[in-house]
């Protein structure tokens, strides 16, 4: 029985492109040299915001992977079985070559290009990302240490997704997963346990037997992952096939899957490897050293996650309030709700901002400067922009009200997400000591990331004081373990004023300095001073119909 007409309600978000809605990233994929790239991103963007696609993210999401320890005639296939959707999300990634464009197009823009396609991509289904990422970090590694990569590369980069559980030898395009870490040490991998024994010789790209267990091993399904495992001669990195090279199943073993807070498309196990054969990766001892540029890479990519959901979310807090009417009038219109609304766009557009520095660094792999600069860029920008996303989701959702709480609304599944950008590859605490580590073992690090800051100088009172204060208080920070996570604060603020500054909008750069860089009032987003341009700030993140 009718008994009341729907009114004022917004229409769903849906026929709008990603990324000609994206002012911010338009304008920096132009400045610093994708311009080539831009018809595929207009085209992925316009895809990932068609309602057949958003609904795939949530079929992804609701229908969860279901592990099978054996088939129905008791044989062990240690197989997981996704939604078609999840495998339809990956194939997408994979071709638009989320996992590969810098390894295969050399040349100007190509890390900038692969950042926006993976920064779309996770503002509509993050689970995905995760095996790309893996199968993106990889390279680095295998390229430099593994004398099998003949073999492996090629499959590793090509744009067609195999799904099918079956050896690598047999597929055309595979991908890469990792598991690193142990009940009992988490983070310090060096509390490992899991012992590789060679099955004939020592070194490079030899076969070696490991027997023992994984905490985490991510997106299970994967072709191979990479490993820590201890040899006589220390902890070692290794190369663990799911398939061996001649058809038979390889001796590892998952447990069980994770029943994680949110990353829920994608599957997460335990697994036992009782004696598998896997191939050395470097040298035997170097194991952390070998696995670390692939954990570099990933941390990199949860920065360009983390900055995909807060834009996800900020986008729908925009679209909402533009639309939903009080007291005679659009939210967005109510001076309290335009401070909260324009607040969450400058924390947006400012963990983009830094995001895209680290993808320039990435350009001038053969600048010692900008390689050291990238050094402090990780983990400065994988705490602080991983730590922002969880609030600022939550203040978006509150912008939506109910609707934003309810499981049809997209945000609980962006606030789920967040936390597992902050906690995978090393917790707040890891990345703020590792930037005192990275400047205790060459303090000409801190002196370019310091040069950089130098480069906004002049460009605005509040920043050129905070600079000050910053220089002034090195010594204090670098000598307080105590205090790494303020110092880190204080450099990732920084950075990001530089970057807003230097390439962003004036608005948000100015609006960014007085509320971030001076005393403020307030500790939650909506404290903006008077005389902000909130509006124009706002109309910059108002999605736009195809």
């Amino acid at each position: 029985m009718k008994t009341h007409e729907v009114f004022n309600q917004p229409p769903a978000l849906e026929h709008f492109n990603l990324y000609d809605t994206d002012r911010l990233l338009t304008s920096l994929i132009a400045a610093h040299g994708a311009q080539w790239a831009e018809s595929t991103l207009k085209e992925y963007g316009s895809k990932l915001g068609s309602p057949e696609w958003i609904e795939k993210g949530f079929l992804a999401n609701t229908y969860t992977p279901v592990f099978h320890s054996h088939d129905r005639f008791g044989n062990r296939i240690d197989y997981i079985e996704y939604h078609p959707a999840y495998h339809e999300l990956m194939a997408a990634g994979i071709y638009y070559h989320l996992h590969a464009l810098p390894w295969v197009e050399e040349r100007k823009g190509a890390h900038m290009a692969r950042l926006a396609l993976n920064y779309l991509h996770a503002q509509n289904e993050a689970g995905t990302c995760c095996p790309i990422t893996m199968t993106f970090s990889c390279i680095p590694p295998l390229s430099k240490y593994f004398p099998k990569k003949e073999e492996w590369i090629p499959r590793i980069l090509s744009r067609h997704y195999d799904a099918g559980n079956k050896p690598y030898t047999e597929k055309a395009g595979i991908t890469i997963g990792m598991a690193m870490t142990e009940k009992q040490g988490g983070t310090d991998v060096r509390a490992n346990t899991t012992r590789a024994v060679p099955l004939s010789r020592r070194g490079p790209g030899e076969a070696y037997s490991l027997t023992g267990h994984k905490w985490f091993c991510s997106a299970p399904m994967c072709d191979a992952f990479l490993t820590l495992a201890y040899t006589d001669n220390g902890l070692s990195c290794f190369l663990l096939p799911r398939w061996l090279p001649d058809g038979t199943k390889n001796s590892w073993y998952i447990q069980r899957l994770k029943n994680k807070l949110g990353n829920r498309s994608n599957a997460s196990s335990e697994i036992e490897m009782e004696q598998a054969t896997a191939w050395l990766i470097g040298e035997e001892g170097r194991g952390v050293p070998t696995i670390i540029e692939m954990v570099a890479m990933t941390r990199y990519d949860c920065m360009i996650g983390s900055s995909g959901l807060m834009k996800r979310g900020v986008t729908e807090a925009v679209h909402h309030c533009s639309y939903r009417k009080v007291q005679g009038k659009q939210l967005i219109h109510h001076p309290l709700m335009q401070n909260v609304l324009a607040d969450l766009c400058i924390e947006a557009e400012a963990a983009l901002a830094l995001t895209c520095r680290a993808a320039r660094c990435l350009e001038n792999a053969s600048s010692e400067q900008e390689q050291l600069l990238l050094r402090l860029l990780l983990p400065v920008g994988k705490y602080w922009i991983t730590k922002r996303a969880g609030p600022l989701l939550a203040e978006a959702m509150e912008c939506i009200g109910g609707n934003g709480y309810v499981e049809q609304s997209i945000l609980p599944r962006l606030y789920r997400e967040a936390p597992v950008n902050a906690i995978w590859e090393g917790s707040g605490n890891v990345q703020c000591l590792d930037v005192l580590r990275a400047i205790s073992k060459n303090a000409e690090a801190l002196d370019v990331f310091l040069s950089e800051l130098e480069q906004a100088r002049g460009k605005h009172p509040m920043y050129d004081e905070y600079l000050q204060y910053l220089k002034i208080n090195l010594t204090m920070f670098q000598n307080e373990p105590g205090q790494a996570r303020r110092f880190t604060e204080s450099l990732a603020t920084a950075m990001q004023a530089a970057q807003l500054l230097q390439y962003g909008n004036q608005a948000v750069a100015e609006a960014f300095c007085v509320s971030r860089l001076g005393n403020r009032n307030g500790h939650l987003h909506g404290n903006l001073p008077n005389g902000v341009a909130c509006m124009e700030i706002i109309q910059r993140h108002q999605p736009l119909a195809l």
